[in-house]
Order: C-alpha cells, then sequence, then structure tokens
C-alpha cells in the first residue's frame, strides 16, 4: 500500500485564450493527482486528506474511488473545498491563483496509524504550505520516517502562497532527514536555491530532477548520476505532469520490490535508467491531455 498524503482541490482550467475562457472545473491537487495516478497504474494507493462536504469534494473522492484509492481514511468538514485558477501560457504550461481561506483540505489533522501493509507515504506542494495542516502533514513525514518506512516529497513550489520564502526553505532542510526521495523541478530547486548533491547529504537516498521536455535525472548517495530524455508529444498542457513523475516512480519502484532505502542504493544504471524512461513515458501521456488526466497502466507498456 502507498498512501498520499495531501491536498485535494478543483483547478479552474481556461478553455481557450484569455483569463476568463471558459473556465472549467477539473479535479487536482499535487496529492490528489499522484494517488489517481498510482491508482491507475494498479498500485495500491490510500488518500490521506481533508475534502469538503460540499459538491467539488463529492467529486474529488469520486475521482478517486474511480481510480480504485481507499479513501476511507480521508477526514471531511464543512468548510469549502480550496479552488485554483489556472492560467497557460503559449507552451501550455500552468500557473496559479489560489482561493485557501477557511477551506477544509488546510484543516487536516493528525490522524491515527496508518492502514496496515504501508509501504510508502508520498508528500508535497500546497498542504506543506498552508496552516494548521501543514504541520500536522509535517507529523505524519516525521512519524513515517521513525517507523521505517520509504518517503517521498515533492515541494513542487508554488511561491504565490508563500509568505516568508526563507522560513519555508528552512522549513525544507529540516524536513530532508526524514526523505527517502525527494523529486522536484528545475524551477524548485531554482526557487529553493539548493542543490541535488547538498540535499542529499541532509538524508534522501536519491534526488529526481524533472527538466520538462529535456526529461528527468536522478543524483543518488553514492554520487551517481542518470539521465533520461523527454518524450516527445504534442503538449495540450503540463497540469499534472509532475504529479504523474511522482505516481510512476513509486509505482515502478514498488513494481521492484524497492521501496527502501537500501534498494533505492541498489538500482545502478539500468534499473535507474528504466525506471525514468517509464516515468517520462507517463508524464508525456498526461502533457498530450487536457488537464491532469494521469495514464492507466495499458497505456504504458512494459516498466
Amino acid at each position: 500500500m502507498i498512501v498520499v498524503a495531501g491536498e485535494a482541490l478543483i483547478d479552474l482550467v481556461p478553455q481557450g485564450p484569455g483569463a476568463l475562457a471558459g473556465l472549467k472545473p477539473a479535479l487536482g491537487g499535487g496529492p490528489y493527482n499522484t494517488a489517481v495516478a498510482l491508482g491507475r497504474l494498479g498500485s495500491p494507493t490510500a488518500f490521506r486528506s481533508r475534502t469538503s462536504h460540499d459538491a467539488f469534494g463529492e467529486a474529488l473522492l469520486d475521482g478517486l474511488r474511480r481510480a480504485g484509492v481507499d479513501v476511507s481514511d480521508v477526514q471531511r468538514g464543512p468548510e469549502p473545498t480550496t479552488l485554483a485558477v489556472a492560467t497557460l501560457d503559449a507552451g501550455g504550461s500552468a500557473a496559479y491563483s489560489f482561493y485557501v481561506n477557511g477551506t477544509a483540505d488546510r484543516l487536516f489533522t493528525a490522524s491515527s496509524a496508518l492502514p496496515e501493509g504501508t509501504r510508502a507515504v508520498a508528500f508535497g506542494t500546497c498542504s506543506l504550505v498552508l496552516e494548521p495542516g501543514a504541520s500536522a502533514y509535517e507529523e505524519l513525514m516525521r512519524t513515517a520516517s521513525g517507523q521505517g518506512l520509504f518517503t517521498a516529497l515533492d515541494p513542487n513550489i508554488r511561491a504565490g502562497l508563500i509568505p516568508d520564502a526563507e522560513a519555508y526553505r528552512a522549513r525544507f532542510e529540516r524536513w530532508l532527514p526524514s526523505v527517502t526521495l525527494l523529486k522536484l523541478s528545475t524551477e524548485d530547486a531554482a526557487w529553493l536555491g539548493g542543490t541535488p548533491r547538498e540535499w542529499l547529504t541532509a538524508g534522501p537516498q536519491a534526488v529526481v530532477v524533472t527538466r520538462g521536455s529535456n526529461g528527468l535525472t536522478v543524483f543518488t548517495r553514492d554520487g551517481a548520476e542518470y539521465s533520461v530524455p523527454g518524450e516527445k508529444v504534442e503538449v495540450v498542457d503540463t497540469i499534472g505532469a509532475g504529479d504523474t513523475v511522482n505516481a510512476a516512480l513509486l509505482h515502478g519502484l514498488s513494481v521492484r520490490d524497492a521501496l527502501s532505502a537500501e534498494a533505492l542504493a541498489g538500482l545502478g544504471r539500468d534499473g535507474w535508467t528504466r525506471l525514468l524512461r517509464f516515468a517520462a513515458r507517463a508524464a508525456a501521456i498526461t502533457c498530450s491531455r487536457a488537464g491532469a488526466e494521469p495514464p492507466y497502466a495499458a497505456e504504458l507498456g512494459e516498466l
């Protein structure tokens, strides 16, 4: 079982040029997209979050159920669902404005034990920024790490939500001893101001950096560095691409029975290259579709 912990929200995505070009609601949130992608790939997955009782909240839970994700531990509340208004540039890359005051997902509280059979827990994005929920997710991360579980972190920086950049950067550094696999984009890395080698010394066994259409690179604790190119595809938008990479990496590691620090250290060039290529294929399919629509296992071929 892989547990994904974090926000579930509604993306309002423009259907054409202009800020208000037929905004269409889409199920989203980085952790939510990761959970859906894992479910579609066939990995047993559970979601930890807090969702609203409103229509958006019900739709979010339905989307998880359709993907085969266990939602039995999702907390519920009367607060509204978070909204994220997307703006797409000419290349399909998305920027977001968020409506988060008093919303359900930021009121997550640290809860009971993780489901039986949990092998990994994944974290990221807005849920690690917005209090009071951010501290609860941080507590869950430290608890999971302390239990010897594999932990994955994708900070997926949304700078507009971070009131104090330096305080967040310091907090990010404090998370690293509890992280097994760190995945982030080149833009995230530039904003954080560190390097993969620096982060590796603080805790993670591997750091995967996504480079958009240029592919992915992994840096490992033993000093190795492996890269694969991106898959060529006609991009509709990039919404959910990084979340798909998260899911593909976790799914691939699960299939290889490699959800541990020791197993990561033993992957080597061939193991990492196969895994990164699988993640690149999965992300490319997501980019070829409007919104966060990750692929199913049957669309990807052999891992």
